[in-house]
Formats: C-alpha cells, structure tokens, sequence
C-alpha cells in the first residue's frame, strides 16, 4: 500500500471527512483491521483565506509547496489536497515535488461520465466558480458543459461556505437557498451538480435533492484510496 499525503485543514471541517472516507475505502477493500498509510499536514485556514480575499494566490501557492515539499520527505508516494479551491494552484504545488498530486476534478469528472451526464451545475467558492482553472479543465479534459449560478447566487453560495460550514454551522435556511440554486441551474439544463466545494456536503446530500449530486470530497478520497492500493506500474507502461 503507498502512503497518501494529505494537504488539509482548508477548512479542518472537511479535511475530517477526507479521514474518513479513505480509511473507510481501504477497510472495504482489505477488510480485517486495515487502515490507509495517511500522512495529514493541517495548515491553518486564517492563513490562506487572508492570502485568497488580498488576491495573492502566487503566495499561497509557495506557502503550500513548501508543505507539500514536507510530506514528500516525510514519505508520502501522492499528494491529496483536501479543498477544491485551492486547486489554483495545482500547478505550483505539483513543480515543487516529484511525486504526484491527484486532483479533484478527475475523479469527479470520471464519475459524471460513468453516470452519463454531459451538463453539470457547479456550486463551490466565488473564486472556484469565477475563475477558470477548475471549469476549463472539467471542459477542456472531460469534454463537460458547466453551468454556474448568476453573480448574486454566486455571492450567496459563497458566503454561505465561508461564514457557516467552514465554522461548523448547518442552517436548514441554507439548504433550502441552496435548493433553489439548484433548482435554477436545472433550468438552465443541469443534469446533475458538482458540490465543488469540500464542505457543501455538509449541508446537502442526495436525499435533499432529485437532481444527481456528485461530492467531490467522497469522489477525490475514494480516488486517492484506490490509488493506494494499485499496484505500481512499470517504468515502460502507458
């Protein structure tokens, strides 16, 4: 089994989840008493939510290679970072080591098309859905069509992470504002939702919804398991 390294603690209240859910994968998958091999560096979160609203991604960029360059000497085989976010800079994370970072969106995307669904509603952070790396590469890589919410949804989904879930905070006000962004995007032809950000899935599960939720939090652990225990491929595979 290869050891995961987990870049967490964006917010803690999801990187728990993350936890759970690998461990949970690898026990389904050996049975007995197996555990995943899980190395977790938690930054704190006031530290890169200060660098996200002052616009210096570049400096939380070199902030969290410098955490990944941590757990690649501490023994990590892979990198997981525990936030959709953040995924801005997969790039700058993934020049400063050489092991792998396995991103978000791959597993999601993986299991949209598994599923069948072409157009997708994306729900996550105002900075995820604005800006293009996330988008482009569900669009560009996968071939799916992403549909995101008006600007004042935006601001509302948004606030909505930042103030309650990260915090801890389960509004059933929340929910049923979320629902109804939901609903609209179906409108628009959403055939199934990403929660694209880790800590929605706090506050929605497919019990709350007809349309086909996708939470990329489950969806990147279960990944990053299965990943573990893949045998390693030989230097000439494809």
């Amino acid at each position: 089994m290869k050891t995961i390294g987990l870049i967490g603690g964006m917010s803690w209240e999801s990187t728990a989840p993350y936890y759970r859910e690998i461990n949970q994968t690898i026990r389904e998958q050996l049975g007995g008493l197996h555990s995943a091999k899980i190395i977790l560096y938690s930054v704190d979160f006031h530290e890169i939510v200060q660098l996200q609203r002052a616009n210096q991604w570049a400096q939380a960029g070199a902030k969290l290679a410098e955490v990944a360059q941590i757990l690649e000497r501490a023994g990590a085989d892979a990198l997981v970072l525990c936030t959709n976010t953040i995924h801005t800079v997969a790039e700058t994370i993934e020049a400063a080591v050489r092991i792998p970072l396995l991103h978000i969106a791959d597993p999601t995307a993986a299991a949209i098309a598994h599923a069948g669904y072409q157009t997708v509603g994306l729900l996550c952070t105002r900075f995820t859905m604005e800006q293009a790396f996330y988008r482009e590469r569900l669009e560009q890589r996968h071939g799916l069509r992403v549909l995101t919410p008006d600007q004042s949804d935006r601001e509302l989904v948004h606030r909505v992470i930042f103030e309650e879930l990260c915090v801890g905070k389960v509004e059933p006000a929340s929910r049923q504002a979320f629902l109804r962004v939901i609903n609209d995007l179906a409108e628009q032809g959403a055939q199934a939702i990403i929660l694209g950000c880790t800590e929605i899935a706090l506050l929605l599960e497919q019990q709350h919804c007809d349309i086909p939720l996708f939470d990329t939090t489950r969806l990147h652990a279960q990944s990053a398991a299965h990943w573990a225990l893949a045998p390693p491929q030989s230097p000439g595979a494809a």
